[in-house]
């Protein structure tokens, strides 16, 4: 049986109920701790009540002090590879095409769904290997399955427009299965595109609880998206050395949205980080945790 077909016949029925009402699921949802000490991060400064935060980076103590293998394999400590038991590599039928992805966690009923959504160069392995980027993506699929939750990470076509339909697609699927749970759209480098793209479309931001935005080039224009009206909370990440998507053009995208004193936006600069530091450091919980929080008050 073929990867789209096995695919197809678990994902052709789906979930239009639940024993109890869709809010509910939401309501008052936090994840609980893991490993939160050795994934904390090191805060030098902050401004607009803590909001747009300052975190200390280097790379002798964050890469050469956390890997066996500095930048390939993570030291034991940092990881639980038994999450692996609840992993499954399945792939969605599109009208052109399969998406193909990793899914961590409760397919069905999940409490929350975290996508994460790779850049240039990558595909549905890169966000689901446990090893690299200091063991941290290792930490989001524990902290999802652990809380009863869904992480997912598929590979797509572009970063344009199909791209973009596609991710719409699976998160549409995705959130049959658990209605009610947040979905929070984690887009990394020049996945930030489809981000952008599907800021922009009600139906898929009718869905989300958040985006989370991680080395990504800035939106110039999203305060005229549908992600803006809905005051869908926003967290930006990225490291000040960035020669990729050069940080300024992220810092542009905090004031804009933070300029109204109201809108949910937090930004963490990676202090001399470059363009993979906030994969490797974000803090996947205490991130979570905020736009879980910031979307239950603007609900």
């Amino acid at each position: 049986m073929s990867l789209a077909r096995t695919m197809s016949a678990g994902l052709g029925l789906l979930w239009i109920s639940l024993s109890c009402p869709a809010a509910a699921m939401a309501d008052g949802l936090q994840l609980a701790p893991y490993k939160d000490a050795l994934f904390a991060n090191i805060v030098i400064g902050e401004r607009d009540g803590g909001a747009f935060r300052v975190v200390d980076y280097q790379e002798k103590r964050d890469i050469n002090g956390r890997d066996a293998v500095p930048e390939r394999r993570v030291q034991r400590k940092y990881i639980d590879m038994s999450v692996r038991e609840q992993e499954r590599r399945l792939a969605m039928p599109v009208d052109d095409g399969v998406v193909p992805f990793i899914a961590t966690g409760k397919m069905n009923e999940a409490s929350v769904i975290t996508v994460f959504l790779h850049g240039k160069g990558g595909d549905e392995e890169l966000g689901s290997r446990d090893l690299i980027f200091g063991g941290n993506f290792n930490r989001i699929r524990n902290l999802m399955a652990r809380n009863g939750g869904l992480y997912v990470t598929p590979t797509f076509a572009d970063f344009q427009d199909k791209g973009a339909a596609q991710i719409a697609a699976l998160i549409g699927a995705l959130a049959a299965r658990s209605p009610g749970a947040p979905v929070i759209l984690a887009c990394a480098s020049m996945g930030g595109y489809i981000c952008d793209r599907l800021a922009q479309r009600s139906d898929t931001v009718d869905r989300l609880a958040g985006m989370i935005y991680l080395a990504a080039p800035s939106s110039s224009d999203f305060s005229a998206t549908a992600a803006f009206r809905k005051r869908l909370p926003v967290f930006i990440g990225h490291g000040s050395r960035d020669p990729v998507f050069p940080i300024e053009g992220a810092e542009q995208l905090y004031r804009r949205l933070s300029s109204s004193g109201t809108y949910p936006v937090r930004m963490t600069r990676y202090e001399s980080g470059n363009h993979g530091t906030p994969i490797r450091m974000v803090d996947w919980r205490s991130v979570i945790n905020w736009i879980l929080a910031a979307q239950k008050e603007v609900r």
